[in-house]
């Protein structure tokens, strides 16, 4: 696919719900993740997409989403 393809690609890609649930930790694990998400001003679901997001970046995966540039560290 070329890279005009790949770019229409990813503006036509569509909003899906994505539902996480059952998620078990320690106290102390939950109120590190509540100071850290409260520092940066974002919610417990944000801050998890955003680490997700993250992760998925750095292993090279390419997709389109809520994010605006900057958002991410340049990996090379």
């Amino acid at each position: 696919m070329t890279t005009i393809a790949n770019r229409q690609r990813r503006e036509k890609d569509p909003i899906v719900n994505l539902m996480l649930n059952g998620g078990r930790v320690t106290a102390t694990f939950r109120e590190a993740l509540f100071d850290a998400t409260a520092r940066e001003g974002l919610s417990v679901n944000e801050f998890c997409l955003k680490a997700a997001a993250e992760k998925l970046k750095a292993s090279g995966r390419e997709f389109s989403g809520v994010f605006h540039p900057g958002d991410f560290a340049e990996v090379h």
